[in-house]
């Protein structure tokens, strides 16, 4: 067996992870199972060899050269080049595993079905205004062994997806938080216990149980949860609310009324990012000065505009039914336009969320229709423009239209900001008699 990594998959993460091989003089080989035209044209820049991805009974042979195959995040758990890894002994790793192997500044990570990013950059800005250099990386469009090219930086924080997660040879951050747990990416894992058995693996690189953050208010976390880990999230544990008081340590710390983001959701992410800047290092004020002037990230449960008493919301990043019940919690009676590409989850779940009515849109719109027939008035609409217009009839007077669709975005949208702003433009240019 040759000394050669294969990279396979070259989205941002393989690219980036193809770079700083390259810059350390590892011989690589580069697979796309798709390659785009970028793709191609970037791999002849650095002078790769971009090779045709091998049909399926073909990964045994074709990876006998390779001593490790680094997998980017977007591979799915029934690609063939698992299998045959482990049936002839190639190690598979994430560009993590590089990182770690590279570089030894300190980094803390977050996982869950909903909240990483909100909660990786509150971490982080928390971090920041205490005085420590704290970069993020991860899912956040910045790949980690990306990040470690920054000199200044004194830690960093993991965005730590369930592919990421899964695909590592070993995962090492402490401290780690696993904010909730829900069906999600069915269409990426082969099952639900996969997908599972992934997050519990942001605990694996530890240094102490303490280290281990757990949302004690969520069943399957709570579950998994190591003995002497450090919860939030119920009364009694280390952090959680108790009336209009954020406890932490056994004190309250601030008036939850101060906060400007304070649905149920928003609580819990603030409770863990307190919890894992604090541990990290960063002073409690400054962390609840963070807090105070947080305003959310975009698409995420955000005010667009009020016409005529009605308010619009924007919540396209909610995927799946959980974030779009959590949303529904903090509004409730809102009008709910929801649907997409479906991730191979129950969408069934979404009866929960008791919305005043339903407009359901993409892919999953018959779906969504069959779920509210009996529960909602339930329309379907082919255009955003048609969702929001009927949406904002059935929310008269003065109440709530919420894009939350539960759903990935990739049947009509490229991605879920491009829905978001769909959404916005959408608002703007209703028509108010």
């Amino acid at each position: 067996m040759s000394d050669e990594t294969l990279v396979l998959g070259l989205g941002v993460s393989g690219c980036a992870a193809s770079e700083a091989l390259i810059a350390r003089d590892y011989k690589i080989s580069v697979v796309d199972d798709f390659p785009s035209e970028a793709v191609k044209n970037w791999a002849g820049k650095l002078s790769l060899q971009l090779l045709p991805s091998p049909a399926v009974d073909k990964w045994d042979n074709f990876i006998q050269g390779f001593s490790q195959i680094l997998v980017s995040p977007g591979i799915p758990d029934i690609h063939p080049v698992f299998s045959a890894a482990s049936r002839a002994g190639v190690t598979i790793i994430d560009e993590g595993d590089l990182a770690a192997e590279w570089d030894q500044r300190p980094r803390c990570a977050v996982t869950g079905t909903n909240g990483k990013t909100t909660v990786v950059t509150l971490v982080t800005e928390m971090l920041n205004h205490s005085g420590i250099n704290a970069v993020a990386a991860g899912n956040l469009e910045k790949p980690v062994v990306a990040a470690i090219e920054d000199g200044a930086a004194e830690c960093f924080v993991i965005e730590a997806s369930s592919f990421r997660l899964a695909h590592s040879f070993r995962f090492d951050a402490s401290p780690a938080a696993w904010l909730n747990f829900a069906p999600d990416h069915l269409d990426h894992h082969s099952n639900l216990e996969a997908y599972l058995q992934a997050k519990k693996r942001v605990w694996e690189g530890v240094k102490d149980s303490s280290d281990a953050i757990a949302n004690l208010s969520d069943q399957n976390v709570e579950q998994h949860s190591p003995e002497g880990a450090t919860g939030f999230g119920i009364d009694g544990s280390y952090c959680y609310v108790r009336d209009f008081d954020l406890i932490f340590a056994e004190e309250s710390i601030l008036d939850i009324r101060d906060l400007k983001r304070r649905m149920p959701h928003d609580l819990e992410n603030a409770q863990a990012s307190l919890l894992i800047a604090s541990k990290f290092g960063a002073d409690i004020d400054s962390c609840v000065e963070i807090l105070k002037s947080f305003e959310g990230l975009e698409h995420r449960v955000c005010l667009v505009d009020q016409r005529n008493e009605v308010s619009f919301v924007n919540d396209s990043k909610s995927t799946t039914p959980h974030s779009t019940i959590s949303a529904l919690r903090g509004l409730p009676g809102a009008v709910l336009i929801a649907g997409g590409k479906n991730k191979g989850v129950d969408l069934t779940l979404l009866k929960e969320a008791k919305p005043h009515a339903v407009i359901a849109i993409g892919e999953a719109a018959q779906e969504i229709l069959k779920i509210f027939e009996h529960e909602c008035s339930v329309e379907v609409a082919n255009t955003m423009d048609e969702a929001v217009e009927k949406a904002y009839k059935k929310s008269l007077p003065a109440g709530t239209v919420l894009l939350s669709p539960a759903c990935a975005s990739f049947d009509w949208y490229e991605s879920y900001v491009e829905r978001g702003l769909d959404f916005i433009r959408a608002v703007s240019q209703l028509e108010i008699p």
